[in-house]
């Protein structure tokens, strides 16, 4: 077998290769699904993490079911939400203004459910005028851009979780690149998995001598903290199957207006992320299966993940990148680490163990792996041959940059008395296709170029 030539059907590697590969896109998704709780937390809300991952598997399954088995997606935890999360924590009238953080905590989570179902509005859209309609709206000069800042949005979190010991990310970022680059077979198709577990023997044996890191604040640390560990469950169930009515959503439309809105982000990150993946395997998912059946499968899958007191869901730039290292495309390795994910969420002695594993090691992880989603934006304009010495082109290309890393904040406005957020993705794709749809002069013509729409995933 050409070891250059990518695996579609990974059950010709055996069961136990397959089951290794779970486990690194396990693993790729782990730190980012279980940071969304830890910081949810931080603003005052008690999201559960057993139930963050029980969903994040549930809605990967549910997903791959709603797209014919085809597309080799995982949804994990959505960062988008986040600051819904907090203006949610900080509301203080009203209703609000005695109540207690977890029932704040269902108020946000039916918001996310809202959120979910307008996934699949747009998704009837789609299935009633058809996606060459409106995918027009999203030619390369838009979805290339918007890939580009997917990666380089999260960027800075690669660089923040690396400062913290920043020779622990190099042995991580070292571990990574040898296994791709010169290991043969299995080697060089887990380099992420090979990359956290020898860098976190290698934390283990440097902890014991006494390493530090440092933390948010600036001040020094010890390199590893174990105690978390000690008296922790090894099984334990999620907070909705114990306290079904503490657990469930609750529906206001102050924490709709908070929440859902941010929907209008998520989706164009779905449609970002279905175009980089059909990039990276060189199959056309918003055609076969089709841009809605993704769409329903992300937004009920949040919606039912928002029901039951967990956090939004969404697919996941990190295991795309696993998708370019491992060059196995096969969607099974993903459903595996779904049910990994799933049985783990029954352990909160699993969580606390993987919760050990240093920042500085995600970070340099995370260095491979955001900067890839990027480049296969980079991609996606190339291969579409997008004319960037057309003065149109350019100018939609530019302020798609300057939006998605210039509001790093988001844009917050009011109605009424709920605060609403825009994240600088949502930003940056509104502005691209508002005036993808206003300038004249287009030099692309969706259906066309059919070698181009096949590489970037849309072609009818």
């Amino acid at each position: 077998m050409n070891p250059q030539e990518p695996i579609r059907d990974a059950r010709k590697l055996g069961v136990p290769k397959m089951l290794l590969l779970g486990l690194q896109h396990m693993f790729a998704m782990f730190g980012a699904t279980v940071l969304v709780p830890i910081l949810v937390n931080a603003y005052g809300l008690p999201l559960n993490i057993q139930t963050t991952l029980f969903f994040a598997g549930f809605g990967t399954l549910f997903f791959h079911v709603c797209t014919k088995l085809k597309v080799p997606a995982f949804l994990g935890s959505s960062f988008a939400f986040l600051g819904g999360f907090e203006a949610v924590a900080n509301l203080s009238s009203g209703k609000y203004a005695d109540m207690a953080a977890a029932e704040k905590l269902q108020y946000a989570c039916g918001g996310i459910v809202v959120a979910g179902l307008l996934y699949v509005v747009l998704a009837a859209v789609i299935k009633l005028v058809g996606v060459k309609k409106v995918m027009r709206f999203l030619p390369p000069v838009v979805t290339g851009p918007i890939i580009i800042l997917i990666g380089l949005n999260l960027a800075p979190s690669a660089v923040s979780n690396a400062s913290t010991c920043w020779w622990l990310a190099l042995v991580a970022m070292a571990i990574i690149i040898v296994a791709n680059i010169w290991g043969r077979g299995m080697i060089k198709i887990i380099p992420i998995l090979l990359g956290v577990v020898g860098a976190y023997l290698v934390a283990l044996i440097a902890n014991a001598l006494g390493a530090t890191a440092v933390d948010a604040s600036g001040a020094v640390v010890p390199l590893m903290d174990l105690s978390s560990l000690a008296g922790t469950s090894l099984l334990g169930l999620q907070p909705f199957f114990t306290d079904f009515t503490g657990s469930i959503a609750k529906f206001d439309l102050t924490s709709i207006l908070v929440m859902a809105p941010i929907a209008i982000a998520s989706m164009m990150e779905h449609i970002g992320d279905m175009s980089a993946i059909s990039a990276t395997v060189g199959s056309n998912f918003i055609q076969d299966p089709g841009l809605h059946r993704t769409l329903i499968g992300d937004g009920i899958a949040t919606s039912l993940a928002g029901l039951f007191g967990g956090p939004a869901n969404t697919t996941y730039g990190e295991n795309t990148g696993v998708l370019v290292l491992s060059r196995v495309y096969d969607p099974r390795v993903i459903r595996l680490a779904a049910v990994y994910a799933i049985v783990l969420s029954f352990s909160p002695a699993f969580a606390e163990i993987v919760r050990t594993i240093p920042s500085a090691i995600i970070g340099g992880v995370s260095f491979i792996l955001y900067g890839m989603i990027s480049a296969i934006g980079v991609r996606n304009v190339v291969e579409n041959q997008v004319d960037l010495t057309n003065s149109r082109n350019l100018i939609i290309a530019a302020v798609i940059l300057v939006c998605g890393l210039g509001f790093s904040g988001g844009l917050t406005f009011t109605i009424g008395s709920a605060h609403i957020t825009l994240t600088s993705l949502a930003i940056a794709a509104i502005a691209g296709i508002l005036l993808n749809a206003i300038l004249p002069g287009k030099d692309y013509e969706f259906g066309v170029n059919q070698a181009g729409d096949e590489n970037r995933g849309i072609h009818q």
